[in-house]
């Protein structure tokens, strides 16, 4: 049993960083792994650039390591990462008007995913509480012509 959750765990411990990517530092490389954890891949966009494979990745895990060796600090790198790629590279967007839909997105899908179950289920109510049209007299004439028998009106 603990080898098949090994199993199913592994890609998630995965990382694609080349050991030709790391930094000989390990206190540069850590800061060089938080930054690539902030920052989204332009090719995937649902990975960030220390998880992605892909070569534009790539270089912005590289980019991210030279500048830090640079001396830079971590929210200069951020930032110079930023300036050049815009809102859309940070996994953590800042709250500003341009982003306020992004934000906000997830409680407006929450919203409409709950007025769509009220909807449904006041409509499902008016369904059930319905009554049955009344019969005309011509069509009550035609089942006792056909010999259907129907239930008392008791109301």
């Amino acid at each position: 049993m603990g080898v098949l959750i090994v199993i199913l765990l592994f890609p998630l411990l995965a990382h694609a960083v080349t050991p030709g990517e790391m930094l000989a530092d390990p206190a540069l490389e850590a800061r060089a792994r938080a930054i690539t954890m902030e920052l989204r891949c332009l090719v995937c966009q649902n990975q960030s650039i220390d998880d992605s494979d892909a070569s534009l990745a790539k270089d912005l895990r590289v980019l991210v390591r030279e500048k830090l060796k640079e001396g830079l600090s971590d929210a200069e790198v951020r930032e110079y990462v930023h300036s050049r790629y815009g809102d859309f590279v940070l996994l953590r967007p800042p709250m500003k008007p341009g982003t306020l839909l992004l934000w906000s997105a997830p409680l407006l899908a929450l919203l409409a995913g709950a007025g769509a179950v009220w909807m449904a289920a006041r409509r499902r109510r008016g369904v059930v509480a319905a009554r049955p049209a009344e019969l005309t007299a011509e069509e009550r004439a035609r089942l006792d012509a056909l010999g259907v028998t129907r239930p008392r009106d008791d109301g």
